[in-house]
């Protein structure tokens, strides 16, 4: 079965291109829900509205998340607000882009 702790170790591991920090402990996931059935919500932002790859994250999510054993289905919801700022940042994550 599977479980959050799984999609986030999946999610740990998408990156967005253009920044060398997991979409994860930039904070650009805002909930994972296990949904009955094996349905996985996800509630996701961006860096910024017109982030250039966008849709390459995306469908990278519904393709490594709907991997994982148990997975019947992925739904990513976009969403900027709260829009995304460097406090949503893991302090991993700030150490490693110099600011901490």
């Amino acid at each position: 079965m599977h479980t959050e702790v799984q999609i986030v170790r999946v999610l740990r591991n998408i990156y967005d291109p253009e920044i060398p920090v997991n979409i994860y402990d930039l904070g650009l996931i805002y909930e994972v829900n296990v949904l009955e059935g094996g349905r996985v919500g996800i509630l996701m932002t961006l860096t910024s509205p017109g982030c250039p790859v966008a849709d390459d994250l995306i469908r990278e999510i519904y393709e490594e998340v709907a991997d994982i054993e148990g997975v019947t289905g992925v739904d990513v919801k976009l969403t900027f607000d709260p829009p995304w700022n460097r406090d949503m940042m893991t302090d991993e994550a700030k150490l490693e882009l110099g600011f901490l």
